[in-house]
């Protein structure tokens, strides 16, 4: 299959109420990152139909997205999820497919998506035998975010641009209901999200405690969230040992009311994982912690600047040049990385976000 360059004709790609497929399945922040995108399709080209191939618990947090037919694509059926995929789709032809997810799982998946163009990553980015799946690349980029990486999708597929990124994520009555019940009529409160999808990108207790008794001396109740995971729950148990924890939900709530905390609270500490960026999408503020990836590429879209991260001095040591000389997503090794990341810094950077008590003086 030959791939090409979307420097010519794109704009004719998604005809006038024309098909759109995306196919973009995991995992929680690259979904959020993907609702710009998407949102930004329906507002500069409302008349395109959209259907958006996802994972079974990414779908939770976004299936009631307005305009948008999901097909949940279940990852642990094995085959049976691409022979499922196929038939929800029968019948179905795109104008074309955004084949934004690498991993081969994904670009098996597209071999059921019949789209008379499939736009895939830029030949940098593009790994798991990618380009054999795709006729047109995104245009190269020089240290995109994850999210403007996404946006180069809909650029190449001739949509215009649609400003800064836009999120709305609805939360049900009902999910907002239940999570006000959880909270307690508890009204000022900063949560913790200790808990990355891998152990090694979690920082240490005794700082996620140091940083609770702080958030607590500056007035606010601190929340623990997190996944139903038993390792999630037991970081969230030693932290909660402090005694400065005023409540523990981690494994407690659907994604649509921990959606609806993040809304509620004034402030969110946490490494590299979803709920990070979930919060980003309902405009909280959010005091990222990073070692092992780049925050410039990762981190919380709207508030690198307070981002912790000892990235940049751990990939020099490690790899003897910096992270602009290296190919971009290259990752920092090691099981210890976080425990660089020192209280005080994150201290510092707490009470240098808008709205904390230290600025509001």
């Amino acid at each position: 299959m030959t791939v090409t360059d979307p420097t010519f004709g794109l704009e004719f790609f998604v005809q006038e109420n024309g098909k759109l497929c995306i196919l973009r399945l995991s995992a929680i922040g690259d979904v959020c990152h993907a609702v710009a995108m998407v949102e930004r399709i329906q507002r500069m080209r409302p008349d395109i139909e959209i259907t958006w191939i996802i994972g079974k618990v990414e779908y939770q947090l976004v299936q009631d997205m307005p305009g948008i037919r999901f097909v949940v694509f279940d990852k642990r059926q094995g085959w049976s999820a691409y022979q499922q995929l196929r038939r929800d789709l029968k019948g179905t032809r795109f104008d074309v497919l955004l084949l934004m997810q690498v991993a081969l799982r994904a670009n098996l998946a597209s071999l059921m998506i019949r789209a008379k163009k499939k736009i895939g990553f830029d030949a940098e980015r593009a790994k798991e035998l990618h380009h054999f799946f795709i006729t047109h690349r995104i245009a190269n980029q020089k240290h995109p975010h994850v999210l403007d990486g996404f946006m180069a999708f809909a650029d190449a597929a001739g949509i215009a641009d649609g400003g800064i990124p836009r999120w709305h994520i609805p939360i049900p009555d009902e999910a907002g209901r239940s999570a006000q019940a959880l909270l307690n009529g508890m009204q000022r409160y900063a949560v913790i999200c200790p808990s990355a999808s891998k152990a090694e990108r979690n920082w240490t207790v005794a700082g996620y405690q140091e940083i609770a008794c702080h958030l607590k001396s500056r007035g606010y109740a601190v929340i623990l969230c997190g996944g139903p995971a038993g390792s999630e729950k037991a970081l969230a148990e030693a932290i909660e040992v402090c005694g400065d924890i005023q409540l523990n939900l981690t494994g407690k709530t659907s994604l649509k009311q921990l959606l609806a905390i993040l809304k509620g609270a004034e402030l969110v500490i946490a490494p590299d994982t979803g709920p990070a960026h979930m919060a980003t999408t309902v405009s909280t503020p959010v005091v990222g912690l990073y070692a092992h990836s780049n925050p410039v590429r990762t981190g919380p879209y709207n508030d690198i600047e307070h981002v912790v991260s000892v990235y940049e001095t751990v990939i020099q040591q490690q790899k003897g040049k910096s992270w602009r000389e290296l190919r971009w997503g290259a990752r920092a090794k090691g099981q210890d990385l976080m425990a660089l990341i020192k209280p005080e810094q994150v201290i510092a950077q707490i009470d240098r976000v808008p709205g904390t008590p230290d600025n509001r003086l």
